[in-house]
């Protein structure tokens, strides 16, 4: 009992050693829905091999997408209050002749930590920086041309990425990655990545932001038609799965919310749907004013509109009309949206689910993309491995060289690799997407981990005798300070990659400071405890 409290170190290490190599050996699960299910679990499948590890695109071939955020920002414009902050956003659109959603209007601390100051930003490509200028001078705010910039705030660039991680999960691209990026010029970028995947089909995810809207269409008293909005994305509570019906088209089971289902049944009941019958629709929407119902007679239309464009019109049947009438459609609010497509139907599901359009869409033109084919990220996974080989051997040879004597060798290789063996473990525990990055990562926690292993055998074996134990912690002492403080300075030097969205330097900086805190945490102290006991053994025998 003594000696394992003695050697706890020692056997943490072994632990979290068999815990990595248990971690690897469990096959990751992945949940594959809708449309996609099928490919998704022949890809999953094709990728299950002897580890739990999921690789990036540079190791497994896919799709890249580092597209900018169309937008325009004025900053520390004089608000103090909400209900301002609503009514220049109100102006602005009449203004602008934007829609609603193009204007956001942000007071310090609002949603977010990080807006320090008001801020406008105007999220279309039709409206300049001049004219945002005027329009906010037009209400009486001190604003010129130069206060506004090309670009939107952080709070935006942080919604952008949380809404495009939920439709990209909902897609069943549970290898997919988003985070926002900054160039050395200072322009911000999201960039997107997905695993597996094409270009075409990882941007028909994201070209679209999503913006879903339910309207009635019915006649009104000029002799024209009515289009009235009755349900935004926030009203719906249940969003059933893209699926073909018999007639085949494609509908999507929608349930609205406890809030809003009173007061849409009392706005279909103003624009018309208050019988219990049937209700024909025939929307054109080239030209809607020439469209018709039964024959002689007007339509009544439930419209859906995916980014401004009806993806849906249907009429009601009778029971629906019925329930409309009745109010009892309160009791189980559910109706279906039809689409003649399937990508139709997968889009508003998808935006659906997300729960909130895109708050700014992206600006594909100025966009860059990269694919990568599988075969070449397979030539790149072979090179890396040899080069991570490479890279232990040279480590051996230079550590046998140096003390020539493998027990002292030998336990600080071992525990060189055990810190790589953490590692994988660490990342395939998070499922981490490993990329070239990484892997560069993971050979420099070999390099500096034998660097410190060195300073700990030369402080203690470069002396004459350790006759006790505590000369041993004296001088482990000494040397762990000294590696302490390098690992402090590799920490502080890496943290400011990890937060400024610098793409594969990101990854890089993650793995080595992970690796540096495995070392000082684990292994360097359990290889001071082996050495230890081989030095303490030595004196005794002698």
């Amino acid at each position: 009992m003594s000696g394992l409290r003695e050697n706890w170190r020692i056997v943490l290490l072994v632990v979290l050693a068999l815990g990595s190599v248990v971690t690897l050996m469990v096959p990751g699960a992945t949940v594959s829905t809708g449309d996609n299910a099928t490919a998704n679990n022949a890809t999953n499948a094709s990728n299950e091999g002897l580890t739990n590890l999921q690789y990036g695109i540079q190791l497994d071939g896919g799709s890249r997408i580092r597209a900018p955020i169309v937008g325009i920002t004025a900053e520390d414009i004089g608000l103090t209050n909400g209900t301002e902050a609503q009514a220049l956003r109100d102006a602005l659109v009449s203004r602008l002749d934007v829609d609603q959603i193009d204007v956001e209007v942000r007071l310090p601390n609002e949603r977010t930590d990080q807006a320090s100051s008001t801020s406008v930003e105007v999220f279309t490509e039709n409206v300049s920086q001049q004219e945002l200028a005027t329009a906010l001078q037009e209400e009486g705010y001190d604003v010129s041309e130069s206060d506004v910039r090309d670009g939107v705030t952080q709070s935006t660039r942080n919604e952008m990425v949380s809404v495009i991680e939920r439709k990209l999960s909902f897609s069943a691209l549970s290898n997919a990655n988003v985070q926002a990026a900054q160039s050395a010029t200072g322009q911000n970028y999201i960039v997107i990545e997905a695993t597996g995947r094409d270009i075409d089909e990882l941007r028909s995810i994201v070209d679209q932001r999503g913006v879903v809207r339910v309207y009635t269409f019915t006649p009104d008293e000029t002799g024209g038609y009515a289009r009235n909005q009755v349900l935004t994305q926030q009203d719906f509570a249940r969003i059933g799965n893209a699926q073909q019906r018999e007639r085949g088209d494609y509908g999507v089971s929608v349930t609205i919310n406890d809030q809003a289902a009173p007061r849409f049944v009392q706005d279909v009941q103003q624009a018309g749907f208050d019988q219990g019958t049937t209700y024909r629709c025939n929307y054109d929407e080239e030209n809607p004013n020439e469209s018709t119902g039964a024959p002689g007679g007007d339509p009544y239309c439930l419209l859906a509109t995916l980014d401004g464009n009806v993806v849906f019109s249907g009429g009601v049947d009778a029971d629906l009309a019925s329930s409309f009438a009745s109010g009892s459609f309160t009791n189980d609010p559910t109706f279906s949206m039809t689409t003649p497509t399937r990508e139709q139907a997968r889009n508003i599901e998808l935006s659906l689910k997300a729960g909130q359009p895109l708050p700014a869409p992206l600006d594909f033109e100025n966009a860059q993309t990269t694919s990568l084919e599988p075969a070449l990220a397979d030539q790149f996974k072979i090179n890396s491995l040899i080069t991570g080989v490479i890279a232990v051997l040279a480590v051996s040879v230079v550590v046998f060289l140096r003390y020539g004597d493998p027990r002292v060798a030998a336990p600080m290789i071992v525990t060189a690799l055990s810190e790589v063996l953490l590692l994988l473990g660490f990342v395939s525990l998070i499922q981490f997407p490993i990329n070239l990055s990484h892997i560069a990562g993971f050979i420099a926690v070999i390099g500096t981990g034998a660097d410190d292993l060195i300073i700990i055998a030369d402080e203690i074996l470069q002396r004459e005798g350790v006759a006790t134990d505590r000369v041993f912690r004296n001088r482990f002492r000494k040397a762990f300070w000294v590696i302490g403080a390098a690992a402090a300075t590799t920490i502080i030097a890496m943290s400011p990659l990890t937060v400024l969205g610098l793409g594969d330097l990101t990854g890089f900086a993650i793995i080595t400071i992970v690796g540096v805190l495995l070392g000082v945490l684990i292994t360097r102290p359990a290889y001071g405890d082996i050495l230890r006991k081989l030095v303490l053994d030595d004196e005794s025998d002698n």
